[in-house]
């Protein structure tokens, strides 16, 4: 469907499909295309909930008011439907918007980030650091280009600065490290296999004293090669 119209941006609901064979865990997302859909799946999904407008075209859902959060029953979702719809036609009227997307609101955990860019010498670079809004602040990041080793997976996790909020912060518990190095590896695995990714954010991943779970991402593809004309 992507490749069909054209575009190479993925949408928040089609990266997390895409994302499924990474073997890193993410959020249960759906779409909904009317304002009952999104009713009903925030019903099945469960409160509270979360609904962010999709559209290939508007990439910081946040920035224009594309995102409703901590939604507790299913009024709150019918109204957030129509703001976020509201606020994404306003803000991008030639946005090509797909409906909104539906998610039940995760357990909030240490965010870290695990994206990936790719350079013109060396081809996939993987990037690890604390997630949300401390990555665009500190920039406090860990870089090692695909494939990874788990001695690299293992530097990556304890080279940044925030290491010390992993392991556990005055007071508060650590979370789980072997999962983050799996996770690196398990995508570094993915990108070997899908070299048609140009990019890669999943942003934030909440990490937890026993698990994972990426709950927003975005992909995207390289364009396609022009076909070469019959001579």
């Amino acid at each position: 469907m992507v490749r069909q119209e054209g575009r190479a941006v993925l949408t928040e609901v089609e990266s997390k499909a895409f994302l499924q064979g990474a073997g890193i865990p993410v959020a249960e997302t759906r779409l909904a295309t009317s304002r009952k859909e999104a009713l009903a799946l925030a019903r099945e999904l469960g409160f509270p909930a979360v609904v962010k407008v999709v559209s290939p075209q508007i990439i910081h859902k946040s920035d224009i008011g594309g995102v409703k959060v901590g939604l507790t029953n299913g009024a709150e979702v019918g109204r957030a439907y129509d703001q976020v719809l509201a606020a994404a036609r306003t803000a991008s009227p030639a946005a090509t918007i797909h409906g909104v997307s539906i998610q039940r609101m995760a357990s909030p955990g240490v965010e870290v980030i695990i994206g990936m860019t790719k350079d013109i010498q060396f081809g996939p670079v993987l990037m690890f650091g604390l997630g949300g809004v401390m990555v665009e602040v500190l920039k406090d990041v860990a870089f090692r280009i695909v494939p990874l080793t788990r001695r690299d997976a293992r530097q990556m996790v304890r080279e940044i600065k925030g290491f010390p909020i992993l392991e556990g912060y005055r007071g508060q518990r650590g979370v789980d490290i072997p999962r983050l190095e799996q996770a690196l590896l398990d995508l570094s695995a993915f990108l070997e296999k899908h070299d048609e990714v140009k990019e890669l954010d999943l942003n934030p991943i909440f990490a937890y004293q026993d698990g994972i779970l990426a709950v927003d991402a975005r992909v995207i593809l390289e364009e396609p090669a022009p076909v070469a004309g019959r001579g």
